[in-house]
C-alpha cells in the first residue's frame, strides 16, 4: 500500500467506513458542516485534509482517530 498517495489511502479509509455506516455523502458532509463537494474531493484524494477534519469526520462516522488509523491502509513495514 506504500506505493498509494497518502491522501488516496485517506479517502479510501473514509469512504470504507462511510459505507459501514451505510451514509451518503450528503448526510455525513451535513452532519458535519462541511459541503458534500469538499468530502467528496477528499474522499477521491484531490484533497490535503486537515487533521481538524480528520477528526470532524471521525465523529461523523463514530469512530476514534485511533480506529480511523488502525487499518492496513496505513500499515507501515518495519524500517
Amino acid at each position: 500500500m506504500d506505493d498509494i498517495d497518502i491522501r488516496m489511502r485517506m479517502g479510501l479509509r473514509i469512504k470504507q467506513l462511510r459505507a459501514q455506516a451505510d451514509m451518503t455523502q450528503d448526510k455525513l458532509a451535513y452532519s458535519i458542516d462541511l459541503s458534500r463537494s469538499y468530502l467528496a474531493e477528499i474522499e477521491t484524494g484531490k484533497r490535503n485534509v486537515s487533521m481538524v477534519n480528520v477528526e470532524r469526520i471521525c465523529k461523523g462516522l463514530g469512530v476514534s482517530l485511533e480506529e480511523f488509523f488502525a487499518d492496513e491502509l496505513f500499515a507501515r513495514p518495519d524500517v
